[in-house]
């Protein structure tokens, strides 16, 4: 992966506290709107279940999976809420001109 960054979505398109599933080649992710009105990216899937952490709900500053309600802090990707203990990989964010950009390298 490259250093350089890629658009992500409109940043009108998230609500607060709302998170969207995006594809980028093989990898799935997630772009959320935190409770303060931050965005954030991360890893897609929870590596407590392998479950797309999109059709959970972002609540404060954390994803909660939808299958067996782990939780994932944003801001550094920690696991914060059993059965979740491996955190997710968190990725840099702008925001450009009304876009959400990150920096997947």
């Amino acid at each position: 992966m490259s250093d350089a960054w890629i658009k992500v979505c409109a940043a009108d398109a998230l609500a607060i506290e709302d998170v969207m599933r995006f594809d980028h080649g093989e990898r799935t992710l997630i772009v959320c709107r935190t409770a303060d009105g931050s965005y954030h990216v991360a890893d897609g899937i929870c590596t407590h279940e392998k479950v797309h952490l999109a059709d959970g709900c972002v609540l404060g500053n954390a994803i909660e999976c939808a299958k067996h309600n782990g939780r994932f802090d944003l801001r550094t990707g920690d696991a914060v809420r059993r059965p979740c203990r491996v955190p997710i990989a968190r990725y840099d964010v702008k925001i450009e001109g009304g876009e959400v950009y990150a920096r997947l390298g």
